[in-house]
C-alpha cells in the first residue's frame, strides 16, 4: 500500500511539474520546475528501497542481509539535490525579475497575448 501511495505521489508531482512547465508565464514555470525536482527527488529516494526504522549504516561487515539495512547513498543524492535546486530556484528567480524589469511582462516570450 505504501508503494501505491508513494508512487502516486510522484506521478501527480511529476504530471503537476509538466503541465506548470507548459504554461506562458515565468512564474508557473519557475514552481513547474520546482515540482519536478520533488519528484525526481522522491524517486531517487524510492530506489534506495523504502524501509521505515531501519539503519542506514551497516555496523558488521561479516555475513549481513543487505535488506535488513537502508541505503545511505539515495538519502545522500536528494540531500545535495534539494540544496542545488534550492540555488536554482533563487537563480530563476532573479533572473524573472530582471526580465520583468526589462520587458514589462512575465510572459516566457516576453509579449502579452494579443486579446
Amino acid at each position: 500500500m505504501m508503494e501505491l501511495i508513494f508512487a502516486l505521489a510522484v506521478g501527480v508531482l511529476t504530471a503537476s511539474g509538466v503541465w506548470l512547465l507548459l504554461r506562458p508565464r515565468t512564474f508557473q514555470v519557475i514552481i513547474g520546475l520546482s515540482l519536478l525536482s520533488y519528484a525526481v527527488n522522491l524517486f531517487i529516494f524510492g530506489m534506495g528501497r523504502l524501509r521505515i526504522g531501519a539503519p542506514p549504516v551497516l555496523e558488521n561487515v561479516e555475513a549481513v542481509d543487505p535488506a535488513l539495512y537502508a541505503d545511505p547513498l539515495p538519502q545522500a543524492l536528494v540531500l545535495t539535490a534539494i540544496v542545488i535546486s534550492f540555488a536554482m530556484t533563487a537563480l530563476f528567480l532573479v533572473v524573472l525579475l530582471a526580465s520583468r524589469g526589462l520587458t514589462g511582462t512575465d510572459h516566457v516570450d516576453g509579449r502579452e497575448d494579443a486579446r
